[in-house]
């Protein structure tokens, strides 16, 4: 069996601050950019990985989501509870000063993890934690 990961999904509130953040601080392509009403669903992903891509997509879009469901959703990505993606890095510090001089709220700086892994933490524009291993 050969599988790999083609899309992950992450919302976002601010379709030009998400986009900013994941084409201008963290150097990723835009592959497609698409609007339907007021809604804008932005597919980025590394230029060397390009079977790899993030959606950033608008929460709640389905149809099928109660209001009750939009605003617990909506509280949710304001706490910064709601989604997160671990990507990796060679230059973990590097890589962490970048995204902080790109104005990203930092969670946590380079630190070793007790589990291993050596990492750093943000926040994109929606709330969405992003966490950044060190490759070793």
């Amino acid at each position: 069996m050969d599988i790999s990961i083609h899309w992950a999904f992450l919302p976002h509130n601010d379709p030009d601050a998400s986009l900013a953040f994941y084409r201008d601080t963290l150097g990723f392509e835009v592959r497609n950019d698409v609007g339907y009403g007021d809604m804008r669903w932005i597919t980025v992903g590394p230029a060397d990985q390009p079977g790899t891509s993030i959606v950033l997509e608008p929460p709640a879009a389905d149809p099928n989501i109660t209001d009750d469901e939009r605003r617990a959703i909506a509280e949710m990505m304001a706490k910064g509870s709601y989604a997160r993606i671990t990507l990796a890095a060679a230059d973990l510090d590097g890589t962490f000063e970048k995204v902080r001089a790109g104005g990203a709220e930092v969670v946590q700086g380079p630190t070793e993890q007790p589990y291993g892994i050596r990492d750093c933490a943000f926040r994109d524009p929606a709330g969405n934690l992003i966490r950044i291993n060190e490759l070793r």
